[in-house]
């Protein structure tokens, strides 16, 4: 682990996250002290030169969108943090929120006032319960000392639903209607939530923001990958000696991740896959392991950072039965609002259920592709626009495992 370097994990393990004495003690809230005499634009400025892309894996840039928020005019505004975090395998936002809310808090307040927002709310995963207590024991903490001044932040809780990830379907959500993605344009930092600009965040990317307004941008930017600086919190499961979560800069290698943090493949067995960024990643093989880890790099290959999930797989898992699984998930969890990401996370599931019981035949593999396209191009958000990367990127990378299941 020497390798690691923390940043939005900074605190971690080393306060008590419901004492705000001790975030206090470790520098923390200077930062929005210190935001709050900038000039607006001035900080956005300083967000942006920072190249501080979204860690919740769509990876937009931040300072940008900070940006088309502050400019947008109207009597309201609002900040949002994602803290959804319903990609299996994920639990990134957790470990912040749980072991160290503040930072979170003090990042949304910075956000806030750099828009001009007085309204934030954090919407939480309906799961962690847990997290919630800690959430709004640190609010009130951080209110009874006056250090949010006029910002007014609660937290609401989510019912579960996979798609509320995304934030137009979140801000469905918070408005008290069924969780489904909008039509896009407008986008949230012109018309978001009740109609009014919003600036919706990840967890990770504002607990960030703190250290970026102490330290400049020119720090973060030296960090990692150039294209994507700073570092990215992993969570490694799967079949691994060591499935844990670490913070790592963005130009570490994904052999790096499985070989040296995790201590390589469990019980002497050989690696076959890995899939990184959640259930809609790519199945990544052996011989692409030397990619770096930042979201550029990994674009290039036909995979994704996504949320930071890394599932390793041995050579004894079946790949075709693993997307079946997939598939049968992508359905479930598909809101039904478009027709491509609706229909087609079915009809997939039926032709991939189909090989692997030994009845499939060629055609199906050219109609999965069909399908494939049609659903990346047309379906309205990343759910139905991603949920066929795992079974496309194994077709290409192991087509054996298909064939041997074809009549």
């Amino acid at each position: 682990m020497a390798a690691e370097m923390r940043i939005a994990l900074r605190n971690y393990e080393k306060i008590d996250p419901l004492k705000v004495e001790d975030y206090i003690s470790r520098n923390g809230y200077e930062a929005l002290k210190k935001a709050l005499a900038m000039d607006r634009e001035e900080l956005i400025e300083q967000v942006k030169k920072s190249n501080l892309r979204g860690r919740g894996g769509a990876a937009f840039n931040c300072g940008q969108k900070w940006f088309f928020t502050y400019k947008a005019e109207a009597d309201q505004k609002y900040v949002v943090c994602n803290a959804d975090e319903g990609e299996p395998g994920t639990y990134k936002d957790r470990l912040i929120m749980e072991n160290d809310p503040h930072t979170l808090i003090e990042g949304m307040a910075i956000a806030a006032y750099a828009i001009g927002a007085t309204k934030g709310i954090i919407y939480l995963r309906g799961e962690y319960p847990h997290v919630l207590d800690v959430l709004r024991k640190a609010i009130a903490q951080a209110e009874e000392k006056n250090l949010l001044g006029d910002f007014d932040l609660k937290v609401h809780i989510g019912a579960g639903a996979y798609v509320c990830g995304e934030e137009t379907a979140l801000i469905e959500s918070l408005e008290g209607k069924r969780g489904e993605p909008r039509y896009k344009p407008p986008y949230p930092s012109v018309s978001g939530l009740w109609g009014k600009p919003t600036l919706v965040n990840n967890v990770e990317t504002l607990a960030v923001i703190p250290e970026i307004v102490l330290k400049g941008p020119e720090w973060f930017a030296g960090i990692g990958d150039p294209a994507f600086p700073g570092t990215k919190v992993v969570t490694l499961t799967g079949d691994v000696k060591i499935r844990t979560f670490f913070e790592v800069p963005t130009d570490t290698k994904l052999k790096d991740i499985i070989y040296e943090y995790g201590g390589g493949i469990a019980d002497g067995k050989k690696f076959k896959a890995v899939q990184v960024g959640g259930t809609s990643g790519a199945l990544i093989p052996e011989h692409q392991l030397d990619t770096e880890i930042a979201c550029d790099k990994m674009a290039d290959i036909g995979a994704t950072l996504g949320s930071g999930a890394v599932f390793v797989m041995d050579d004894t898992r079946d790949l075709v039965d693993v997307n079946s699984q997939i598939a049968k998930f992508f359905i479930h969890e598909s809101c039904g609002k478009c027709t491509p990401c609706r229909e087609g996370t079915m009809r997939v599931c039926d032709l991939v259920g189909k090989i692997n019981s030994g009845e499939g035949q060629a055609s199906d593999l050219e109609l999965i592709d069909k399908l494939a396209r049609v659903m990346t191009t047309a379906s309205l958000c990343g759910l139905g626009q991603t949920a066929t990367a795992p079974i496309v990127s194994t077709i290409k990378h192991f087509p054996d495992e298909y064939s041997a299941k074809l009549k």
